[in-house]
């Protein structure tokens, strides 16, 4: 097959209009308030976690191979999450190489076998509170860890809280670990509490919404979050603060200006690297020093308008959109610290960036609306396409449990030197796998199916191995596994009790998860608010 001609490489010069988010997001089908405060089961017609579209098994016996990309017009930002759904008898390909979204044959694959570990054993881990619910688990009633089965890890501890809110309920996205504590968004509010008991150690309130924030934080653990200029409908997501989470204390805050008439504040969302943030929106962006809040730089006005940056690894790129006629968009380099490019990669026409999966090496999910086809691509430090990942699956933008349509707001895509892990979506009740793809080849290394109907996603690349969850099932608790580098045989490094913590592990809604230290943590993305009890928080160890 004749591969077709790379995307130019070189700097375009007009200018335009900008921002390139990523898929949509879902609608709220958080849990309904039920008689158990913590146990809250998904609304009707709802699953526990909306994280899989209906789409084809992904276990395809085909290895066709893909023909040349196609050009169409830009995407409307509603329409993403169906065009992956939709491939299910496409090519998704661009520069040449693709990965196949066919039909399979329906089967589950075998479950793996995972092994004990000993070695992931956290110190200092209490037993969850089982008193009248002043302890420091927070409301519990109930020893979540009576019925323990034999090789069962325990419940350490569950938060829970009360709080009002509007209608719609109210999001909390945010969850960090650092050190002995781990920080929750709540309300108007970030907490923190205990990592080993779950006790509130501090609490810095807002004056209104919290509205942005970044996953990320400095290697001395600070971040920095956004919160609207009021407490109207009409209040603008526009306030920015540093938070200090290793001292619970919020530091510089200031509100960022507008950048001229044009610069509206949609959908605003910030990136991390170093000691940079941008605050991303539409067509502009503005980036300041962490430590200090003095302002770096901002979008340019000529040339090919950068509205959103993403970073990490010490590193930042821009995405921008050219005045042209095609609406072309193109990937920036940028500096940490002055913004200044040094290449510019331009995609073919119709093409955008739906995600970035890493900085180092640079991995981009693109995709094309009208021929619904998607690509995942990987360049060089020179901005020059490198590969192109093929495999066999169905690999959606959504990226299950996230709910996150910002550019790196891809919980379950992990990268470490040289690989790629993603899950695949399946049909509701089939079993998913991890899909571990060499980002010098651009083809599949290796995959480890979930089995028995179960769902895993990658949360994390420690120590040369993959970290995945093995979420939880109603009657089922959840596994924490370490994935060999090669795929083989996992190991258990957590099997969180079946009993009555099961159906609260699996109602979470949205959840946010991260292991570390031998603990795994997973959160609440969104609370009902209704002045009623609701699970927050739950942490699993030894």
């Amino acid at each position: 097959m004749t591969e077709p001609p790379q995307p130019p490489n070189q700097p375009p010069t007009p200018s335009g209009y900008g921002h390139l988010p990523g898929p949509p997001q879902q609608g709220y089908g958080y849990p309904q308030q039920g008689e158990n405060p913590y146990a809250q089961q998904p609304a009707p017609g709802q699953p526990p976690y909306p994280q899989q579209p209906a789409t084809v098994p992904a276990y395809p016996a085909h290895g066709l191979q893909p023909p040349a990309p196609g050009t169409a017009g830009m995407p409307p930002k509603k329409k993403l999450t169906l065009l992956v759904a939709a491939s299910v008898a496409s090519l998704l390909v661009l520069g040449g190489v693709g990965y196949v979204a066919l039909g399979g044959d329906g089967e589950d694959p075998e479950q793996p076998v995972a092994q004990e570990s000993g070695d992931a054993k956290p110190s200092g881990s209490p037993s969850v509170d089982v008193g009248d619910g002043s302890g420091p688990g927070g409301n519990q009633q109930t020893d979540l860890n009576a019925g323990r089965k034999q090789g069962e890890d325990k419940v350490l501890w569950l938060k829970t809280t009360k709080i009002d809110g509007p209608g719609a309920g109210v999001a909390t996205k945010g969850q960090w670990v650092v050190g002995d504590t781990v920080a929750k968004t709540v309300g108007k509010a970030i907490k923190g509490y205990a990592v080993a008991d779950g006790k509130e150690k501090w609490s810095i309130d807002f004056p209104a919404e919290i509205c942005g924030m970044s996953n990320r934080t400095t290697d001395d653990g600070k971040t920095v979050v956004m919160f609207r200029d009021g407490t109207t409908e009409t209040a603008t997501c526009n306030q920015i603060q540093m938070i200090d989470l290793k001292a619970g204390k919020g530091g510089w805050k200031k509100e960022v200006t507008k950048e001229n008439d044009f610069d509206l504040f949609v959908d605003p969302s910030l990136a991390m690297t170093g000691d940079t943030v941008t605050v991303n929106r539409l067509t502009r962006a503005t980036a300041f020093r962490i430590s200090t809040g003095d302002k770096l730089f901002a979008t340019p006005n000529e040339g090919c308008k950068a509205g959103a940056y993403a970073g990490g690894s010490g590193k930042m790129i821009g995405v921008a959109t050219c005045g042209d006629a095609d609406m072309t968009v193109e990937v920036q380099d940028a500096d940490p610290v002055t913004g200044k490019k040094t290449w510019a990669y331009r995609l073919p026409k119709g093409w955008k960036v739906a995600r970035v999966y890493s900085l180092d090496p640079i991995v981009l999910h693109l995709t094309n609306a009208t021929s619904k086809e998607s690509s995942i691509v990987v360049l060089g430090p020179d901005g020059k396409q490198r590969t192109t990942l093929s495999g066999e699956g169905n690999f959606s933008t959504d990226c299950s449990m996230s709910h996150d349509d910002t550019l790196q707001g891809c919980a379950t895509a992990v990268v470490d030197a040289g690989t790629l892990y993603l899950p695949t979506t399946v049909d509701l009740g089939k079993a998913n796998e991890i899909v571990a793809f060499d980002l010098n080849t651009g083809k599949v290394k290796w995959r480890v199916p979930a089995g028995e109907g179960r769902t895993l996603i990658p949360v994390k690349a420690e120590n040369g191995k993959l970290i995945a969850y093995r979420q939880a099932e109603p009657n089922l608790g959840g596994e924490v596994l370490s994935i060999p580098a090669d795929g083989s045989t996992p190991t258990a490094l957590l099997r969180h009790p079946s009993g009555l913590s099961a159906p609260i592990e699996s109602s979470f809604y949205s959840p946010k998860v991260d292991y570390v230290d031998g603990r795994f943590f997973i959160s609440t993305s969104r609370l009902l608010a209704q002045e009623k009890d609701e699970k927050l928080l739950m942490v699993f160890g030894k």
